[in-house]
């Protein structure tokens, strides 16, 4: 239901919206909505969900309060990698894999990090 808008309301709303082809229903028992990003999700419990029909084209519009949950990704860092590292800082393997892992992967700012 569209938040404001009384039973007498929506009910003209939805005749005419059939009018133009258009159909509206809520999706009942949905438990949460998470909409996924790169580096985080927007995590929605308990959302009012509703799913509008035109022409064929389903369009959702998702209600409720939404959550922010930063991401972490495991990168995984290829052996040749941390060789090259350990051999141009003169250090460990471990503590090149390391240096690797805080930077992400970058090879030149792992580099240079372990020759300060």
């Amino acid at each position: 239901m569209i938040p404001g808008m009384s039973p007498k309301q929506l009910k003209k709303m939805e005749r005419q919206m059939k009018k133009m082809g258009m159909d509206m229903k809520e999706l009942d028992g949905v438990k949460e909505v998470i909409i996924r990003f790169d580096d985080k999700e927007l995590i929605i419990p308990n959302a009012e969900v509703s799913m509008m029909n035109v022409m064929g084209q389903e369009t959702y519009q998702v209600s409720g309060t939404a959550m922010e949950v930063e991401i972490e990704s495991e990168i995984t860092i290829p052996d040749e990698d941390i060789e090259m590292v350990a051999n141009q800082a003169a250090v460990t393997k471990e503590v090149a894999e390391q240096a690797l892992i805080e930077t992400k992967g970058d090879l030149a700012e792992a580099i240079l990090k372990l020759s300060q």
